[in-house]
């Protein structure tokens, strides 16, 4: 059971109630943790940490920016008689808990039940990978099964309210889905959450800020190397196509939305992402997707009828002096010429995992401008909010009202620093501070956050405990 609460009392009061109710309807089935499925899924940043360490000291492959990410590349690797040896305690300890992670959420025959409730005062501006309080108040209950050794299902009803004044609640289905493996892949059908890109804080192009739309798409289930000479080259790798609806409402209702994303490790340490992203049909839009998506023209006489984005990301990590580490930049492209012209936006971070007497403490540190240059890295010469809109899709790369990206929209820019430390009972310690600017003058096309430009810093900390922890906790009285 997840349960987060923060702003004011009186929600709080509420929510405690409900949390209390919706734990006594599904205690008698949360006999094994939920989030059970064929990948590791968006949210959780300690999985993602430990994960990330493990890529560092050369224990696991390195696709780590490509969420969800598949667990059987993952435990093939970790199963390995050697993989531990020479390792230094915090990444041996990372393994364990990344291995009892895997054994709660791979699919099982028995029944799995959650229940989640996030209550906030306001919904959240800075929302990251491990993101909370998209909605003033937010509940869920799930359960899932492997109904064949092939096929998992997950049905997670819930409902969220955006206003506590009265304002009109919606049915929730995130999450849900079914999966079907075939061959090396996985085809799928739901409500899925994606992180694509190196970020802590932002991913520009497709992330966890808005609610997951429905969905049908198809992804590796391993991230193994090609054996042909002719791609083994490459190194491991990655990839993920889906299909979605950008239903409810919008003034080109009923838009389709697309996502394509290879990752792949040409040398140890390294790891390069390439994605592309597209809103399609939909009404008052000419309805034709593979021609139009093989269209890499934008001119009068060869129009797009799409809005795409084309997304290079480089991840580079390893050991130095005993301590892990990772360097990475993402770029965001809103036409088709990658260099010149290409109206494009940044993101540029870095961590460190520092080893505490066995335990880990990850600081990193992240800056992220939806300012867009017109040339690459042509810094001043810009083109105000062209980022996430579009003269033709005027609803923009949005879904009920949050930036399907960075979660500051268009024209605004982010200074992030963030310390994670885990201890040796596993409860996690998170502080983050931020320095957000939202919007500019000169952006005409409008940002999803605020309607004027504004400055804000943010600061928030975070304990979590996790069942062990609750009950250690309990325990203690």
């Amino acid at each position: 059971m997840s349960f987060n609460c923060h702003g004011r009392l009186g929600p709080c009061r509420k929510a405690v109630l409900a949390a209390l109710a919706a734990l006594a309807l599904t205690a008698p089935l949360a006999t094994v943790p939920a989030n059970a499925s064929p990948w590791a899924e968006v949210g959780d940043a300690q999985l993602r940490s430990d994960i990330q360490l493990l890529a560092a000291a050369g224990v696991v492959d390195d696709i780590t920016t490509q969420w969800p990410l598949p667990w059987a590349g993952l435990m093939q690797a970790l199963n390995r008689p050697d993989a531990l040896d020479g390792q230094p305690a915090n990444v041996v300890a990372a393994a364990g808990r990344v291995r009892a992670k895997a054994q709660e959420q791979l699919p099982s025959r028995r029944l799995k039940a959650e229940a989640k409730l996030d209550i906030a005062s306001q919904p959240a501006v800075v929302y990251g990978y491990d993101g909370l309080g998209r909605e003033k108040a937010q509940a869920q209950i799930s359960g899932e099964m492997l109904l064949t050794d092939t096929t998992a299902i997950r049905l997670s009803v819930g409902g969220a309210l955006s206003d506590w004044s009265g304002g009109k609640g919606r049915v929730l289905l995130d999450n849900s889905y079914i999966a079907q493996k075939i061959g090396g892949a996985v085809v799928y059908a739901g409500y899925l959450s994606h992180w694509w890109g190196p970020g802590w804080i932002s991913a520009l192009s497709l992330s966890n800020n808005a609610h997951p739309m429905p969905q049908i798409g198809i992804s590796r289930l391993s991230t193994s190397a090609f054996q042909t000479p002719w791609l083994s080259w490459i190194g491991p790798w990655q990839a993920e196509f889906f299909v979605g609806l950008l239903d409810g409402p919008r003034i080109d209702k009923n838009t389709l939305y697309s996502g394509l994303r290879v990752t792949f490790s040409p040398f140890p340490g390294l790891e390069i992402g390439l994605a592309r992203t597209e809103e399609f049909c939909g009404k008052h839009h000419q309805c034709k997707p593979i021609a139009n998506y093989f269209n890499f023209q934008n001119d009068p006489k060869h129009p797009n009828h799409v809005n795409d984005e084309g997304v290079i990301d480089v991840h580079y990590s390893g050991m130095a002096w005993g301590t892990a580490y990772e360097l990475y930049t993402q770029i965001m492209n809103e036409d088709s010429n990658p260099i010149v012209h290409s109206f494009s936006t940044h993101l540029f971070g870095g961590s460190v995992w520092l080893p505490v007497a066995g335990t880990t403490l990850r600081l990193t540190a992240e800056y992220t401008d939806s300012i867009p240059t017109r040339n690459i890295f042509s810094f001043g010469n810009v083109g105000h909010g062209i980022a996430y809109n579009n003269y033709d899709y005027v609803d923009g790369m949005r879904y009920r009202g949050r930036t399907l990206g960075f979660s500051l929209d268009s024209d605004s820019r982010l200074a992030s620093l963030q310390a994670s430390w885990i201890d040796d009972r596993n409860w996690i310690y998170t502080l983050s501070v931020h320095r957000a600017w939202i919007s500019t003058a000169q952006n005409s096309w409008g940002n999803a956050v605020t309607t004027a430009p504004v400055a804000v810093d943010l600061g928030e900390a975070r304990l979590a405990l996790g069942r062990a922890g609750l009950e250690q906790l309990l325990d203690t009285r």
